[in-house]
């Protein structure tokens, strides 16, 4: 059996792409500490994506250890239309028209493509193109068009991308496209949906009627509108990523970090798993190496209490998809070995809801530091024993065993968990004793050793935790 344990607590999520297709490069990143691999949507088609979660599942079969796999939908693009020239030059104080005409556009105006985005902008509204190098503001507006007024930018070339600061658009996080993509991922086997785009809670429900009870969904927060109803938005999903390329584009710089800050501390107090994402190790898609400017912004993300960080074009189409994911679990181990880091983590404990579950839940991690345990042990049925054992961000790893595949797959994207799927517990008694035997067997503790026990009796009941037990490893 494969050894599960990792010298780290902190998940690594490694995107699967043209660099990472064959059996062995996969092995291999799972191997150099990718916990999780995510299939993204905007590439490739259904039959890529289809191989890479086959090779997936074949590895997970042959290592005897489930492995999480989520599908990131792309959402809406908004983009503008053409130049007849392909590109044009502009200037600060020169005015500049987006409308609704097709034809190719010039140094006064481009096409616009989406009517909904005319609609919602108001005079003094801003506009961001190619991720923000040229800022609009609009001076006019009718029926079909905007006019504008440049305030920076030097070019703009065919079909930019285009933000909206503080504009909430009346559009689906999810597109015709995604409609279809939705459907064939989870028809592969994906055990997360990630949602691009969301501006408010009623966008999650949406994709929850379609997806229903086929995979969990994760929540993209890439929009300021999603800050503003963050509480609404966690509270409705399932698990939350940070996706800071576009939020950066359409808020300060400056308030990144602290948003990223308060993001973690939200899904942790609701006992949701939290994902850092984007640029996070970016130069290592040409380079062996990171900059210490991106060893930092990682080293922060797990400072902060993250359960995951992700990995994007690096292991997906980079030229050192090894390298990274090996730093990055060489960064995340180094942070936790750090006594600040326990310090942080023990600064703040979520407040446990009044119910027998939470009680025993919270109170493992205090127990399993008081006796010096070398693990906590849950049994599951849904993962939610797991998920409000994680909220305390134990000190020592969480052995999850559980009879549902699906939940032990998508338990790999939260802190400290090892997920094990087994079938053959009966009682509580037989349920002591494979404890001990895997947490020995994986290294995750040693004869001798203490491991804090915690599940529900009868078994197979969904949120029945009311027992609590120290059991020694033999």
């Amino acid at each position: 059996m494969f050894s599960l344990k990792r010298n780290r607590k902190t998940k690594i999520v490694a995107t699967l792409g043209p660099a990472s297709s064959t059996p062995q490069m996969v092995r291999s990143l799972f191997e150099a500490g990718a916990d999780v691999f995510r299939l993204n949507f905007s590439h490739g088609t259904h039959e890529d994506h289809r191989k890479r979660l086959q090779i997936v599942r074949a590895l997970e079969k042959e290592l005897n250890r489930p492995i999480g796999v989520f599908a990131d939908m792309q959402g809406p693009k908004l983009r503008l239309g053409t130049f007849k020239a392909g590109e044009i030059n502009i200037e600060k104080g020169m005015r500049f028209t987006l409308d609704s005409n097709p034809a190719a556009g010039d140094e006064k105006r481009v096409y616009l493509p989406h009517p909904e985005i005319i609609e919602a902008l108001q005079i003094g509204s801003d506009v961001l193109l190619d991720d923000g190098k040229v800022h609009l503001r609009v001076v006019k507006k009718g029926r079909d068009f905007v006019e504008t007024e440049v305030i920076a930018g030097k070019k703009l070339m065919d079909r930019k991308g285009v933000n909206l600061p503080n504009v909430l658009l009346k559009v689906s996080s999810l597109t015709d496209k995604d409609r279809v993509d939705l459907e064939a991922a989870i028809g592969m086997g994906a055990d997360w949906i990630a949602l691009s785009f969301v501006q408010r809670p009623e966008d999650v429900l949406e994709a929850r009627q379609i997806i229903g009870t086929r995979a969990k969904i994760i929540v993209k927060i890439e929009k300021p509108s999603a800050i503003e109803s963050l509480q609404a938005i966690v509270d409705s999903a399932d698990a939350v990523m940070l996706a800071r390329g576009d939020l950066g584009v359409e808020i300060p710089a400056e308030r990144v970090p602290s948003i990223q800050k308060h993001v973690v501390r939200v899904c942790r107090q609701a006992g949701k798993p939290v994902i850092i994402a984007t640029q996070m190790l970016e130069s290592m898609i040409s380079s062996p190496r990171p900059t210490r400017a991106e060893a930092s912004d990682v080293a922060t993300a797990i400072y902060d209490g993250t359960d995951a960080v992700m990995l994007s074009a690096e292991t997906a189409s980079g030229e050192y998809p090894l390298e990274a994911v090996s730093i990055m679990d060489k960064i995340a181990a180094d942070v936790e070995k750090d006594s600040l880091y326990r310090k942080i983590m023990d600064a703040e404990h979520p407040d446990p809801e009044k119910t027998s579950p939470d009680a025993i839940t919270s109170a493992a991690s205090w127990v399993a530091a008081t006796v010096s345990a070398a693990a906590i042990v849950n049994y599951t049925t849904s993962g939610s024993t797991t998920l409000r054992t994680v909220r305390e961000r134990p000190s020592v790893p969480v052995l999850c065993l559980t009879e549902n595949l699906a939940v032990a797959r998508r338990l790999q994207l939260s802190y400290s968990v090892y997920p094990v799927h087994t079938k053959d517990i009966d009682n509580f008694a037989d349920m002591v004793k494979k404890a001990c035997a895997l947490a020995l067997e994986n290294g995750l503790a040693q004869k001798g050793q203490k491991i804090v026990i915690t599940a529900g009796v009868p078994f197979g009941t969904i949120g029945a935790t009311n027992i609590l037990r120290v059991a020694v490893v033999e």
